[in-house]
């Protein structure tokens, strides 16, 4: 299947190999943020699915993650064929996924564009993204050039790397794109006030579109080593052998995120102005705008019962359950299994701090 309903030669690449502990204490390493069920109905890994699940066929969706989360990814994606859920043996980064995903595509498909999309971010509306998405891949497709998705800043965040945008160089029917002039590493609040205020910089979010061609030759350029120690791997037949040269591939790899590897130093990169809302869905206090809030300004999910309580966030991972407050401001309460979090929400950011010191991470 070239494409679908006259849209670009397509394949999407899913990261899922993320090992958030923001979200302890349902989230844990066996069961990471992407796995999570936070919005009712799909967890984010399937809703990522679903947000591409019409423009391409699963045998065009490919998903990777760490070899532990590979059979969770294929229970959460059932349609997916096994061979797209691709288990990596050990951690080297987002560089290294990606190196992966392009020579796979690349042997099985020659050099349709690839989309790389994030499976634990909040996005809407769909149709929204799905039409930014197309516009990128068509131009993507046109000429040698990575595309990225950089979203309009709604406060000075100081938590997101940005991009800083030059000159426009399309406007697809109100979809604007951009030279992307630099990344931004995460700014101090001033900074971040700066920016926002200019106008010109936008939020990174972690999602790029390119071709086959334009990806490999970068890689090659900037990353030989990758290409050079993960070819094999890629030619290799049968599960188990698979495994070895896999594991063999990775070993000597350093790891090395993809904007650090890659995007800093590429040729030409421009950035399409999301039109979309994002969400990374960073931690506890990200879900507040999306719960069900009383008029004490408590936002819960499950049964709240309150006295002289305001302020808070409840989040029951079984909606049947009930949380009572009396006398306690702005926490942060988590009920999971036999689980449960309590916290000021000025300090909820120290909750990564809390799971490194658990023996298990459970």
């Amino acid at each position: 299947m070239a494409n679908v309903a006259g849209n670009p030669d397509l394949v999407v690449m899913i990261m899922a190999g993320g090992a958030g502990t923001r979200f302890w204490p349902m989230s844990t390493e066996q069961r990471p943020k992407q796995f999570l069920n936070l919005f009712g109905g799909r967890s984010l890994l399937q809703q990522s699915y679903d947000r591409v699940a019409s423009l391409v066929g699963d045998e065009r969706i490919l998903v990777m993650t760490n070899e532990s989360l590979a059979a969770l990814v294929r229970q959460q994606l059932p349609s997916l064929p096994a061979a797209n859920v691709i288990g990596e043996p050990m951690r080297r980064d987002t560089a290294a996924a990606v190196a992966l995903a392009a020579l796979l595509v690349r042997k099985r498909w020659g050099n349709p564009v690839m989309a790389v999309l994030t499976a634990d971010h909040l996005i809407r509306p769909v149709e929204l993204f799905r039409s930014d998405l197309v516009s990128a891949a068509r131009a993507a497709a046109k000429q040698r050039v990575i595309y990225t998705f950089g979203i309009k800043p709604t406060y000075p965040a100081t938590g997101y790397g940005y991009l800083e945008s030059g000159g426009k160089v399309d406007d697809d029917g109100g979809i604007e794109h951009f030279e992307l002039k630099r990344f931004v590493e995460k700014p101090d609040e001033s900074t971040a006030g700066d920016y926002l205020s200019s106008g010109r910089y936008y939020w990174n979010s972690g999602m790029f579109v390119w071709s086959i061609e334009t990806i490999t030759g970068e890689l090659e350029r900037q990353l030989p080593g990758h290409v050079e120690c993960l070819s094999p791997a890629v030619e290799a037949d049968g599960t188990s052998r698979w495994k070895r040269a896999l594991a063999a591939a990775f070993e000597p790899l350093e790891a090395t995120s993809i904007d650090f590897g890659v995007m800093e130093g590429a040729r030409k990169i421009n950035m399409l102005a999301a039109r979309f809302e994002w969400n990374d869905v960073g931690g506890w206090l990200a879900l507040e705008g999306f719960l069900g809030t009383d008029l004490a300004g408590n936002a819960h999910r499950g049964k709240l019962e309150t006295l002289d309580a305001t302020g808070n966030m409840v989040f029951c991972e079984d909606e049947n359950e009930t949380v009572a407050l009396i006398g306690v401001d702005n926490l942060v309460v988590v009920r999971t299994g036999g689980r449960t979090l309590v916290v000021p929400k000025e300090r909820a950011e120290e909750i990564k701090q809390l799971v490194k010191g658990l023996k298990s991470g459970s």
